[in-house]
């Protein structure tokens, strides 16, 4: 969970609050009923939470805080190492006034006492921030997956760093996002074509 849950928070501390719960949502999914599953899904209804106040849809935020409170209820402080102290005030703050709690800023979550951001990541988490980020951004998601392999490969296999590199710069240059999309773009079709071109020689007929 420890990727996932980092990746999220990164992506709602850089203000991407609607984007935040696909980071948490495929792992959610395949959760049996417990603590773990309430926790992420009140967490997810906590980022719908502050996505319609920013939204100023104020039913729909009062709503769901009443919800989210309920998953999160009974769990420690920290969870997973995230704080919810702060989450469970937010959320009964809107609960019982959507329109004074939206005055201020939301919460930061923290995970093991630090605001996580997106230089914090490990690789990892950057490959699933990489996903959120390219489908909010409707960049191709198979582009990602791809460079996530790759990169991985170049891991296993000390062949350097390059796909790594463009997918920590992917997530972290804000401003140069298309630029480095365009820059993984090329690369996994250069490296595509290279192992097209592998298997077509054992392919070939003699």
């Amino acid at each position: 969970m420890r990727d996932y849950l980092r990746a999220g928070i990164a992506v709602y501390n850089a203000g991407r609050y609607h984007a935040a719960h696909d980071a948490w949502e495929e792992y959610w999914l395949d959760l049996d009923s417990g603590d773990d599953e309430r926790f992420l899904h009140g967490l997810i209804q906590f980022t719908a939470v502050v996505h319609h106040a920013s939204e100023e849809n104020w039913s729909g935020a009062q709503g769901l805080a009443e919800s989210a409170t309920e998953y999160l209820d009974g769990l420690s402080d920290p969870y997973r190492g995230v704080a919810l102290a702060e989450v469970r005030s937010f959320l009964a703050a809107t609960a019982a006034d959507p329109h004074r709690a939206a005055e201020g800023d939301p919460p930061t979550l923290t995970h093991g006492g630090e605001a996580v951001g997106y230089d914090d990541l490990d690789l990892d988490a950057t490959a699933v921030a990489a996903e959120v980020l390219a489908e909010d951004g409707r960049y191709d998601e198979s582009v990602i997956d791809a460079a996530v392999g790759y990169a991985r490969k170049e891991i296993d296999t000390a062949g350097g760093s390059q796909f790594v590199g463009m997918l920590f710069s992917f997530v972290r240059e804000r401003d140069q996002r298309p630029v480095v999309y365009q820059r993984l773009r090329d690369h996994v079709e250069l490296e595509q074509q290279k192992d097209d071109d592998v298997r077509g020689l054992f392919d070939a007929s003699d």
